[in-house]
């Protein structure tokens, strides 16, 4: 009776999301450099558009190569050889001249999986990926800080938008604008808070967006808009900053890098900057937008 071995490459899954599940599944097939009918898909969530594209949700799959068996050739001591009939004798001495197709196709994989992992360990490309990534999302974190010099205004441009489209999504809230030479702020309270903010802020995050459009528009000049609900940007910040110090203290005792989920350019940058003067990890970014991630790496 002999066990069986499973074999596994370094790197057998892949978790992505993406505008939906075959969006997605797509990106990790090309992630795992595989075919669709090597792999298992597992849907972790699915996509949801949300109300008129706010509050909407990306699909998230685990794509995950199929486990392959084989049985290894058994060691057989020299009473089992003795046993077996002269066509099987003949077959087993003639091994160590003739490999089979089977064991030549086995050692092509393995030559070619070696291939692939040395080209992705060239210092030199994977040195300049990290410079060019981490740049992009470095610089100030100013972009959701509140000015301490704003004063509240009650003829902001957009405010009536704001008002109109909480109203529109039937939520019981309360708008304040707030307002200095250079930036709006947008103040949202009320008990339907969780509501606008929605899951990792991507509902508030689409509100912003859409009210930077209105405040902008015909504009020579850019002002800065922030819409914020329940001091939800700073509280996110500390919960990113918690996150980075924690992953990067098992990234230095593991070896083991860090891909988080994908996240927009700020909280990116929350990651990079917490990360920045610590001496055991390093921080880069990979992937395209929406989807963009930060790594996480021990240098």
């Amino acid at each position: 009776m002999h066990g069986r071995s499973i074999r596994r490459c370094e790197m057998d899954f892949s978790e992505k999301w993406g505008k939906d599940v075959e969006d997605a599944v797509r990106l990790a097939l090309q992630d795992l450099k595989l075919d669709r009918d090597q792999v298992e898909v597992i849907v972790l969530e699915e996509p949801s558009k949300g109300f008129f594209g706010l509050g909407s949700k990306l699909a998230k799959v685990r794509v995950q190569k199929k486990v392959t068996e084989e049985v290894p050739t058994p060691v057989k001591d020299r009473s089992e050889v003795k046993k077996e009939r002269p066509a099987e004798k003949s077959r087993v001495k003639g091994q160590g001249k003739h490999s089979s197709p089977k064991d030549q196709a086995e050692d092509k994989d393995k030559d070619s999986t070696q291939e692939l992992k040395s080209e992705g360990h060239k210092k030199p490309k994977r040195q300049k990926s990290k410079q060019q990534n981490t740049r992009e999302d470095s610089g100030s974190l100013t972009i959701r800080e509140r000015p301490a010099d704003l004063q509240e205004v009650d003829d902001a441009p957009a405010l009536d938008f704001l008002k109109d489209v909480t109203r529109r999504m039937g939520l019981d809230l309360t708008v304040k604008a707030f307002a200095n030479e250079s930036c709006l702020y947008f103040e949202i309270s009320g008990k339907d808070s969780g509501t606008i903010i929605g899951k990792r802020g991507q509902t508030l995050d689409s509100i912003q967006y859409l009210t930077s459009l209105v405040v902008n528009k015909d504009k020579e000049k850019y002002q800065r808009v922030v819409v914020d609900a329940e001091n939800y940007r700073a509280k996110r910040e500390r919960t990113l900053e918690q996150l980075a110090n924690r992953l990067a203290d098992k990234v230095q005792k593991s070896g083991k890098s860090v891909r988080l989920e994908p996240m927009n350019p700020y909280e990116r940058k929350v990651i990079h900057a917490t990360l920045q003067r610590n001496s055991a990890v390093t921080t880069r970014s990979e992937g395209e937008e929406p989807y963009r991630r930060v790594v996480i790496e021990r240098k």
